[in-house]
This record gives structure tokens, sequence and C-alpha cells, in this order.
């Protein structure tokens, strides 16, 4: 009889302290993520992070996520990508398969996105795009990856739309062959053509490339009166400064990263500039979800007062994939990818965060989200379109150099 009241208390011993192991072992909700510190990604990857910082600080302010009944604190986990494709794989592998993460947020690029979503797929895992902007992406099949940036295809549609009410009639389209660039370039050259707007160059240019003397000349051989460079800045800063210095002007001149902050320091060179964005402080539109405009742009300054540039739309995009995250988990009490997804669906149309409306259609591609047009006006970067949202009226034609 003893024996089997010491055999009974020890099955009960055992079976209690399994329940207490089982109670204690969720003491978090666990984010992956990788970051570049170094790179050509590094400092608009750097503006994600704080973005997410944001969310992070905002969430758990509120005591967290709730799941099964009980709040838990977001808890980041974060690796350095260094802008390299290889590193990404291995990073995200190991973020699901060591850290076992509950969901993972992209890094920065269609490029990188690209490596890491058929790993966070083949794993089993659910992940929140922020800059994974290449239609191509959502073209693979996978299940459980959805976006909150406007996708390329989407992206031309104010500037092309502007540049044929400012009478725009030829149109010259560049852009490094990379996924999400080339994608929002050809987008833009079939956007052009459907408008009456005569395409008169579309050509790719290889990573790496700092001369575009001749591309520019060609582009001003073809009589374009319009130029789409669909670049980063760390390209558009020399195609600038070689328009400058051969005083080659073109009367709409679009940026896609124009308004970058590294565009900006070069002064005169981007002034007139039209580019795009995703995220402006002069735009409020009725959020729903997370905090609105001014609550953002109070929250970055608390959190990062010695930050070397503010906010921007990088910055407000991962915050919203913080979000849209956040209202997953909710939504589905889970976070089983399957369920996480359907949550992501649930929510869609309803769900307005700071950089715009969240709409998905089943493979996770995002068609909410209005592009900006800006331009770099002399009293600084206004909103010229769409006309809902416009802080100014366009200046066109842009003055040629010799007049600015």
């Amino acid at each position: 009889m003893k024996a089997l009241f010491a055999s009974l208390l020890a099955a009960s011993t055992m079976l209690a302290g399994i329940a207490v192991a089982q109670a204690e072992e969720r003491t978090a909700i666990r984010i992956g993520l990788t970051v570049s510190s170094t790179g050509p990604y590094a400092v608009a990857s750097q503006s994600g992070e704080r973005g997410i910082g944001i969310w992070v600080d905002d969430v758990n302010a509120r005591g967290g996520i709730e799941l099964d009944g009980k709040k838990y604190p977001v808890e980041l986990v974060k690796r350095d990508d260094r802008s390299d494709k290889q590193l990404v794989a291995r990073v995200y592998e190991s973020l699901i398969a060591e850290e076992k993460v509950d969901a993972l947020i992209a890094p920065f690029s269609s490029t990188l996105v690209g490596v890491a979503a058929p790993i966070v797929e083949s794993r089993g895992g659910f992940m929140v795009s922020w800059a994974g902007s290449s239609d191509q992406l959502f073209q693979q099949g996978y299940k459980n990856i959805v976006s909150v940036t406007a996708q390329a295809s989407q992206i031309p549609v104010t500037s092309i739309a502007l540049a044929g009410q400012l009478g725009v009639k030829k149109l010259a389209v560049v852009s490094i062959d990379e996924p999400f660039p080339a994608s929002a370039a050809a987008a833009a050259k079939g956007m052009a053509e459907e408008a009456g707007i005569e395409v008169v160059l579309f050509e790719h240019y290889a990573k790496g490339t700092r001369d575009f003397a001749v591309l520019l000349q060609k582009a001003q051989a073809a009589g374009a009166d319009g130029f789409y460079s669909s670049s980063y800045d760390a390209d558009l800063i020399p195609m600038l400064r070689q328009m400058r210095e051969r005083e080659i002007d073109f009367p709409y001149t679009y940026m896609l990263y124009g308004s970058s902050p590294a565009v900006l320091e070069t002064g005169a060179d981007a002034a007139y500039v039209f580019s795009h964005t995703q995220f402006d402080a002069d735009v409020n539109w009725p959020v729903t979800d997370g905090l609105a405009t001014t609550e953002f742009l109070a929250a970055y300054d608390r959190l990062y007062p010695n930050a070397a540039y503010p906010a921007d739309f990088q910055t407000a995009l991962a915050y919203g994939a913080g979000v849209v995250l956040e209202k997953s988990i909710a939504t589905a009490n889970s976070v089983e990818p399957e369920k996480l997804k359907q949550a992501a669906l649930d929510i869609s149309g309803e769900t307005i965060i700071v950089s715009g409306e969240f709409k998905i259609d089943e493979t996770g591609f995002q068609h909410g989200m209005t592009p900006i047009v800006l331009q770099q006006q002399p009293d600084g970067l206004r909103i010229v379109a769409p006309d809902t949202v416009k802080t100014a009226d366009p200046i066109y034609p842009i003055p040629g150099w010799t007049e600015r």
C-alpha cells in the first residue's frame, strides 16, 4: 500500500511538474527578423528597424499581445544579415529551426525577401513583408507570407498619371537590374503607353554602375521630356550630378527614391525632382489600428532623438508590419502559420495603418496602399499627387540647370 501511495504521489508530482512547465513555457511572443548593419541596404533596413522598435515599445506598453486569454510581451530576436543573400538564408533558417520564433518580419529589399521567403515557407513559418515589393514574390505560391507595402506594379500609378496630366509626351524609363526596381520600371512603361505617352527609351543597367553619362545622353537624344528612374538612392546621387555637369534637362524628372535623405543632402542637384513615398507627415489616413501619424512621429522623436534621419516611409511600413502581425495574432488567437494567414485575410480591407489601407489577396499581394508623389520644391518636400492629399501644385516644367 505504501508502495502504491508512493507511486501515485510520484506520478502526481510529475504531472504537476509538467503542468507548471507548460504554464511557464511561454513568457513572450517571439518575433524574428534581420537587419542590415552594412552593405547597400543598411540605411533603409535600419530605418525599418526603428519602425519595428516603435511598434514593440507601443504594444508592450499596452501589456503585449493577447493569446489564449493572456497578454504576452513581444520579444524581438534580431540578427544581422549584412545585406548578404547567403547570410539571410542561414539566419532565417536559424530563427525558425533553432530560435523557434513564433512569427517573422521580412528583411529589407525584394532581393533579400526573395531568399527568406522559400525558407520561411518550407519551414512552416509566417512572415510579414514591409519592403518586398517585387510582384514576382507573390507569384511563387507561398501560402504564409503577406505584404504591407505597395507592390511594384502598383507604385507607378500616381506618378504616371501625374506625368500625363502635366503633358509629358515622351518618356525615358531606366532602372537598376534588380527584381523590385525592374518590376516597377516595367509597370511604369506599360502604364505610360496605356496613357498615350511614348516610351522612347527603356533600359536596365547593371548593379554597381556609377557612370550614367551614356544612358542620360541616349534619353536626351531620344527627345524625352520625361525621365523616369526606378533606382536606389546610391545610384541617383551620381545620376543627378552627371545630369547637372552635362546640363541634361528633363521637364519631368521622376526618381523612385528621390526623396531619400541621402539624395536630398545633395542640395541643388535634387531640386524639383519628383519622387515616391508611402508615408508623409502631412498625410493622415483614418487609422483603425496602431498609432496615427502624429502619435507615430512623436514616438519616433522620443525613442530615437539622436537618429541621423527623420522617420520615413520605410520606418512607417516596418511599423505597419508589426501592427498587422499583432492584429493577425490576436484575431487568430494563435501563432500557427495557417491561422495567421487566414486572420490576415480576415482583417484585410478593414484595417488602416499609418501608411494606408491593408488589403491583400489570397497570395498575400498588397492592393490597398496609395502611392504618393512628392516634389522637392524651394520651400521643401511637398505632396503633389494624388489630389486628395496634395499640399502643393507641381512645379512643371522643371527649371533647367542654368535657371536654378
